[in-house]
């Protein structure tokens, strides 16, 4: 069962970006997913620690004022190792949109540390490389 929730949670954390088909991109519920005093972390092209709220905002704002139109992150591949109640994933993702008024593709690897706390498992941590 704690595979299936993971899964589950790694799902919504990418869907929160998507805003394909004129959706409002739903960024706020990463507080609900990750935990308030969780860290994430982008290792380029800029080294940047954010806390929750530093990475929502200016994500936010890029999916909901048409700078990033038609966007899609995705996982391609994971693995995932439980112990009790903790688990890291590692994963690849692919994303595809519109920045800007030109098509574009990507793909990273992200990786999340999990915790099962009363309300579930939530993320604890994460981190990702962008390989385009």
């Amino acid at each position: 069962m704690s595979k299936i929730e993971i899964d589950a949670v790694t799902a919504e954390f990418f869907g929160a970006f998507d805003n394909r088909e004129g959706r409002t991109a739903d960024v706020a519920r990463i507080r609900r997913l990750v935990l308030p005093g969780g860290v994430i972390v982008m290792t380029g092209p800029d080294f940047t620690v954010y806390t929750v709220d530093e990475f929502i905002e200016p994500r936010r704002q890029l999916l909901a004022d048409g700078r990033l139109t038609d966007f899609s992150e995705w996982e391609t591949s994971e693995r995932t190792e439980i112990a009790g109640d903790i688990a890291t994933r590692f994963g690849e993702y692919r994303k595809s949109g519109i920045l800007n008024g030109e098509p574009f593709e990507g793909s990273g690897t992200k990786t999340m540390q999990f915790v099962r706390t009363p309300q579930g498992w939530r993320i604890a941590a994460l981190s990702w490389y962008d390989r385009s």
